[in-house]
């Protein structure tokens, strides 16, 4: 007869399974996929490594599902801080300026999701991760173009082609911060810190090059 686990025994097993995602988000906060090994999630939550193997195959499904619990989150902000606005364009503006704004401060996490080299598994859910920004900002554009509020163009085109420009866009700064792989005295090492310029102004301007872009008129547009 198949061995069948008991809801006591399953209880038990999700709540560790929870355990080992929530010390594998922290860990890739501050270390990114690199410090994300399975011997040092299983220490920081606390169990054997072996036990981990019986939630995970190995590293890239964990790494699977770490990526798709973090980006369910920022999806999340991004939805509300959308929810919040009143117009397309106010909508659009508030998608672009939540990401980068939640992005420069975390820039590791961030770095993380966005750059940082890791397994072919990873660089496929980052295209699932672009694509359903890319959807976000499309519905605000299709509803701002039937409305007349932006001019006529393909949503999907000008959405996809904003989110490749704001990613590429950040990723000078995120790999600048310290911590990251790509910064020189990385992780307490001596590395300076991004000038605060840069994290007060990169947000506004891409939120103005965004409605420029969509050809519509900027709020300091004369």
């Amino acid at each position: 007869m198949a061995y069948r686990r008991t809801p006591a025994v399953q209880a038990r097993l999700d709540a560790q399974r929870e355990a080992v995602l929530q010390s594998a988000v922290g860990l890739l906060a501050e270390r990114g996929y690199g410090g994300c090994t399975m011997a040092a999630v299983a220490d920081r939550a606390g169990i054997a490594t072996g036990s981990l193997y019986q939630h995970f195959s190995g590293k890239a499904e964990l790494s699977v599902q770490l990526f798709r619990r973090v980006v369910t989150h920022e999806i999340d902000a991004v939805n509300a801080a959308v929810a919040r606005q009143d117009t397309p364009r106010r909508r659009i503006a508030a998608v672009v300026e939540t990401f980068a704004a939640r992005a420069l401060r975390a820039p590791r996490l961030a770095y993380a999701l966005l750059v940082e080299p890791a397994d072919a598994v990873v660089d496929e859910e980052r295209l699932v991760f672009r694509r359903a920004f890319r959807d976000v900002i499309a519905t605000e554009i299709a509803a701002a173009v039937a409305s007349g509020e932006l001019p006529e163009q393909d949503p999907v085109l000008t959405a996809a082609a904003l989110v490749g420009a704001v990613g590429e866009a950040l990723a000078g700064p995120l790999a600048a911060a310290p911590g990251t792989a790509a910064t020189p005295g990385a992780a307490g090492t001596g590395a300076a810190e991004p000038e605060q310029s840069d994290k007060t102004t990169v947000v506004p301007a891409l939120v103005s090059f965004t409605l420029r872009a969509l050809g519509g008129r900027d709020d300091s547009d004369a």
